[in-house]
C-alpha cells in the first residue's frame, strides 16, 4: 500500500521491516531509552505546548511543536515515568522522522506505517495505544496550521522552556 510519508520516516520504516522479530524489539527498546534526547530543552521556544494523560496512555505525554523559517514543523515530546516503552520508541521515531517536515506532511501521513514499524504482534497486544503519540502530533500540527500562516501564534508570546 502507498502512502505519503516523509523521507526520513520512511527510512525507518525500511529500517525495522529489514529486521527479524528479536532485532526489531531489541531496537525498540535502545530507542525507547533515547528518548530523553527528543525533551525540550531549557530555552527552545514552542508555539505548541501540550502536556496531559489521557486514558488511553499511562502517564503524561508532552507534545512540543514549533515552526522554524513558518514552514518546517520541529517536535519535541516529553514522558511521565509510567509511560510503555513501546509508546516511548515511536516517539523518538516520529520526532527523527517528522522533524522538519511541513504542517500539512504531518497531517496527511496515515496510522497504516506503524505496524511496519513495530510488527502485527506488537499491535495486536498493545491496541491502540501504540498510535497515541502520532494522534497527538498530528493534533499539535492541526492546531497550529489553524492559527495562521505566520509564526503560528495566535495571542501571547510562545512558550519557552525554563531551566529545570
Amino acid at each position: 500500500m502507498q502512502f505519503s510519508c516523509p523521507a526520513a520516516l520512511n527510512e525507518w520504516i525500511a529500517f525495522f521491516e529489514s529486521l527479524p522479530e528479536g532485532e526489531r524489539r531489541e531496537n525498540l527498546i535502545e530507542l525507547a531509552s533515547q528518548s530523553e534526547q527528543h525533551a525540550p530543552k531549557a530555552g527552545e521556544i514552542f508555539q505548541i505546548d501540550d502536556v496531559r494523560h489521557d486514558p488511553e496512555c499511562t502517564d503524561k505525554v508532552g507534545v512540543y511543536l514549533r515552526l522554524e523559517d513558518d514552514t518546517r514543523a520541529y517536535f519535541a515530546l516529553s514522558f511521565g515515568p509510567k509511560v510503555q516503552t513501546l509508546t516511548r520508541a515511536l516517539g523518538v521515531i516520529l520526532c527523527r522522522g517528522l522533524n522538519g517536515s511541513s504542517l500539512p506532511e504531518v497531517n496527511a501521513i496515515s496510522e497504516d506505517f506503524v505496524p511496519r514499524i513495530i510488527g502485527a504482534e506488537l499491535v495486536r497486544l498493545r491496541s491502540q495505544t501504540v498510535y497515541y503519540v502520532l494522534r497527538r502530533m498530528k493534533e499539535a500540527a492541526a492546531k497550529l496550521a489553524g492559527k495562521g500562516e505566520s509564526a503560528g501564534v495566535s495571542s501571547g508570546a510562545p512558550m519557552v522552556v525554563q531551566p529545570s
